[in-house]
């Protein structure tokens, strides 16, 4: 039976079949658009009741831009404080690529899919490098081509809560 979130997923049409490329250039049949359907709370909100009671961490951190509303749905269900990543450091104002305090931090990182891994990466390498402590990621989907295995040989968790398979077989 397909979970909750899958089904919510599903009814909102956040899975699309077509041409696409996607972020990590290769091409694919099916696109999981989680950026929309997270513009709605009656799925956002779920997901972040989901997230929550799936982990243990101080802070919660999203990759902007699609990440962000999940961290901070986390963050709100979960009482707990989040980040933001961004994906060019601002030369002005309070430079740096995170906003919010990680140092020293449990940081649970969330995506909202995850393919080969690269942004997953991207957004492990920021929090270390800013002092922070990464042992999950928690994904909405994960496509299931390659980024679990990526962040296992890192020593860290990939967890998802809807797998494509689960998806693509309905």
């Amino acid at each position: 039976m397909v979970n909750v979130i899958a089904e919510l997923l599903i009814r909102c049409g956040a899975i699309e079949f077509g041409e696409f490329t996607l972020a990590s250039g290769a091409k694919s049949k099916y696109y999981v658009d989680i950026k929309t359907a997270a513009t709605n709370p009656e799925i956002l909100k779920p997901i972040g009741d989901a997230i929550a009671a799936t982990a243990d961490f101080d802070v919660v951190a999203g990759v902007a831009v699609g990440a962000v509303p999940i961290a901070v749905a986390v963050s709100l269900s979960a009482r707990k404080p989040y980040a933001i990543i961004r994906r060019d450091e601002k030369g002005h104002g309070k430079s740096g690529n995170i906003i919010g305090d990680v140092e020293g931090k449990e940081v649970l990182l969330v995506e909202d899919v995850t393919t080969t891994g690269g942004s997953v990466l991207y957004g492990i390498r920021c929090l270390q490098d800013a002092g922070a402590r990464i042992r999950q990621v928690i994904t909405v989907v994960d496509r299931e081509e390659g980024a679990e295995a990526t962040l296992r040989d890192l020593g860290i968790e990939l967890t998802a809560l809807v797998k494509a398979s689960d998806i693509l077989t309905q």
